[in-house]
């Protein structure tokens, strides 16, 4: 569902238990590009280029992963002679994948507003210059700095003063812009050696592209919207509209949980994935309930 609606993930587990390399799966899952947005993503490549020749053109989605020790100019555009764009820019129309997220720090602060407008300012020379960044971001991260806190098997040695600092080093306003929390568990060995074949890749990704054609339809009439993802509230409210059941789970899940109004936001246009990868028209309770189980969990 992240592939076919756009959504920010973030997948949390113990070293080695596959984060990363689920992260990179994700963007075999990823449709081709559309003409505008190739057209966009190809800018961007010849902004980037060492050489002032005009990039060829760019037939697919861009997947950046800059190293947590990468510069603020590297992640966010800059430069002392000519403008070079940042890893957000370059990822633009793609994945940023954000490898051990909270390795990045106090770098990650400009993060959530970049998220929220799909753009990026860059200051030079006291002039500001506006650059695309509608990324879809893919992170990882470990649950504490030994990364067995909460496994069922390993002992982990950090305190929970330790946890607590460790975990809010993503900051909070980040966190509640991924619409996918996920925690990946080690595979058991038993699993590692089965002949069991799992679901195709390409048919997962005919499903996403699926219900990529279905979004395209449904923002034919909103410029530079491409997925549910990137709802605003006037969208919220005309495509994700829900019946009396839906009506009923939503009011008790702002109740019971305390969802502010960006997370009850949130939770419409993931549903609305989950609906589209249904074929339903219409957001049902299952879809919201789903939906609910991926919301940011609180830290220590």
């Amino acid at each position: 569902m992240a592939a076919a609606g756009g959504h920010h993930v973030l997948l949390v587990g113990a070293p080695e238990s596959g984060k990363t390399t689920l992260a990179r799966a994700l963007f075999g899952l990823l449709p081709p590009l559309s003409e505008s947005e190739a057209a966009d993503v190809t800018v961007m490549a010849s902004l980037a280029s060492p050489s002032v020749e005009e990039a060829p053109p760019v037939d697919r989605r861009p997947c950046v992963a800059p190293r947590p020790d990468a510069s603020r100019a590297a992640l966010y555009g800059g430069g002392s002679g000519r403008l070079r764009p940042g890893a957000v820019s370059r990822a633009h129309r793609g994945l940023l994948l954000l490898d051990d997220l909270p390795a990045f720090g106090p770098k990650l602060a400009p993060l959530p507003a970049i998220l929220d407008d799909r753009t990026v300012r860059v200051e030079r020379a006291g002039v500001t210059q506006v650059l695309p960044a509608a990324f879809q971001l893919v992170a990882t991260a470990r649950p504490c700095p030994c990364g067995w806190f909460g496994d069922p098997e390993a002992i982990c040695t950090c305190t929970p003063a330790i946890v607590r600092r460790y975990q809010q080093r993503i900051p909070v306003a980040l966190r509640d812009r991924v619409e996918l929390h996920l925690e990946v568990p080690r595979v058991a060995y038993e699993r590692l050696t089965s002949g069991r074949l799992g679901e195709p890749s390409a048919a997962v990704r005919e499903r996403v592209i699926a219900a990529r054609q279905r979004q395209a339809v449904r923002f034919a009439t909103y410029p530079g919207h491409a997925t549910n993802a990137e709802m605003g509230p006037e969208e919220i409210r005309t495509h994700c509209a829900l019946d009396a059941a839906g009506h009923s789970l939503m009011k008790a899940a702002v109740r019971q949980l305390d969802l502010s109004a960006g997370a009850y936001q949130r939770t419409l246009r993931l549903a609305r994935t989950i609906a589209d990868l249904a074929g339903a028209e219409q957001i049902g309770p299952a879809h919201l309930a789903e939906s609910l189980q991926y919301r940011a969990r609180p830290t220590l």
